[in-house]
């Protein structure tokens, strides 16, 4: 049985993410960014740096090992042939303080192919309502489930 995607699509990840971290070129940038968030979660760093244009490149990926991911919310796409943006928030868990990353992040498209270019970020601290639904999308109330 397939899991659901780690992007926030309410489809298995095969059919979702799966299939660009497995070759397959997004046509879509906010396709893109969501295939970047779930590897992510996914520490799938050959991905990121595949998806990553060269002239913004790391040479690596370094990973905070206790880092999860809980939650991605997209809330702006836009594309052209050349250029796209996606503003989205990002909620995770590190070293057991909760955040918020929000980005507006900019891509590029070179011979077809579209790259992760860079972009502007802001990271908040939060705290999560006992009683408002769980920033892990369960369904449960924040008391019921991360918040235990």
């Amino acid at each position: 049985m397939s899991s659901m995607c780690d992007c926030g699509r309410l489809q298995p990840y095969e059919r979702c993410c799966g299939r660009w971290h497995g070759g397959a070129q997004p046509t879509a940038v906010e396709d893109l960014m969501r295939s970047r968030y779930s590897a992510f979660v996914r520490q799938d760093a050959e991905y990121l740096l595949r998806t990553w244009h060269p002239k913004t490149r790391p040479a690596a990926i370094d990973w905070v090992d206790d880092t999860q991911w809980l939650q991605l919310q997209v809330s702006h796409a836009e594309q052209n042939e050349q250029h796209g943006e996606v503003h989205f928030n990002a909620y995770f868990r590190e070293q057991g303080v909760w955040q918020c990353l929000h980005e507006r992040s900019r891509f590029v498209c070179a011979d077809g192919v579209w790259y992760y270019l860079d972009g502007v970020a802001d990271w908040q601290r939060i705290k999560p309502q006992r009683n408002a639904p769980c920033l892990c999308g369960s369904g449960r109330k924040g008391k019921q489930c991360c918040l235990r």
